[in-house]
């Protein structure tokens, strides 16, 4: 059993420019006064959402479809998670606080006992032709900022006991000096993912352009799957980036189109996941039973 002792601050403004409506604040932990990096921020299903950065800092833009009635929430693992009424917020004149909840062990581990297991590759280890490609952008945002939080990934079949050792995936184009993810594995209902399954801050950075196959290492985060655990859906959160250029917008991972994998995308934080018959070349290197 562990705990979190740290209380989050989270100051708010609202700030309107001519039609848009943009909430701006800090988020920090209240113990040591340091900023909070990249804490889920977002309106449920309307497409508004957004992460802290890594000073804490986070601007979260509304569109026309968000009304005063509407609930922002907070979210960050390892707290509880907070609502608040776009009308509340612009009332707020003291900070947000987030509470720290007790983090028990994940019920995903497996037995200590001694069993002898297997290399295997979960997921699609294939470049394919190099034909079609999941692209981070879309002709509608207006600037990087605008993918914050937006996530892409696949569904895995499990049904093993397993020690996941890294997370990997083909890059075809990348337009960055620096990207920052976050590694999300969540649980699946009614074929859609759900809650948590690994709760634990998972951040790894892409640096100077890299393209090909680039492996985050998932040792140090200690993951076991009991074979219970039949299906897990593995993505990949943009948290922070910066351009190699004033051009810069490109970022995508090869994929190929497959009636019998899902891939599974959302634009921000606390949206609707949507999914789609294909394959990303993405895959776990793990050892099983």
């Amino acid at each position: 059993m562990k705990t979190l002792f740290a209380i989050t601050s989270i100051f708010i403004s609202i700030i309107l420019h001519s039609q848009e409506k943009t909430i701006t604040g800090e988020v920090w932990n209240f113990e040591n006064n340091e900023p909070l990096s990249y804490v889920n921020i977002g309106i449920r299903n309307k497409t508004v959402g957004t992460v802290s950065n890594n000073n804490g800092l986070f601007k979260l833009l509304l569109n026309d479809k968000v009304s005063s009635k509407d609930t922002i929430i907070f979210s960050y693992i390892g707290f509880k998670t907070e609502k608040y009424l776009v009308s509340e917020l612009n009332k707020i004149k003291k900070p947000i606080l987030l509470q720290p909840k007790s983090m028990e062990l994940d019920e995903v581990i497996v037995s200590s006992k001694k069993i002898k297991l297997k290399s295997k590759k979960i997921g699609r280890t294939s470049k394919g032709l190099g034909l079609m490609h999941s692209n981070f952008y879309s002709y509608y945002e207006k600037d990087i900022d605008d993918r914050l939080s937006k996530e892409r990934g696949m569904k895995f079949k499990m049904r093993r006991n397993c020690h996941i050792k890294d997370l990997n995936f083909n890059i075809t184009s990348n337009d960055f000096k620096s990207l920052k993810f976050r590694v999300n594995f969540y649980k699946i209902k009614d074929g859609f993912p759900t809650d948590f399954i690994v709760k634990k801050n998972i951040v790894f950075e892409i640096k100077d352009n890299f393209l090909g196959w680039f492996k985050v290492d998932l040792e140090p985060y200690e993951i076991f799957f009991n074979k219970e655990i039949e299906e897990v859906a593995v993505t990949i959160q943009w948290l922070e980036s910066i351009k190699a250029n004033e051009k810069s917008k490109y970022f995508a991972i090869s994929t190929a189109t497959s009636p019998t994998h899902t891939a599974y995308f959302r634009e921000k934080s606390m949206d609707n996941w949507n999914k789609g018959g294909q394959n990303l070349s993405f895959y776990l290197n793990a050892m099983c039973e």
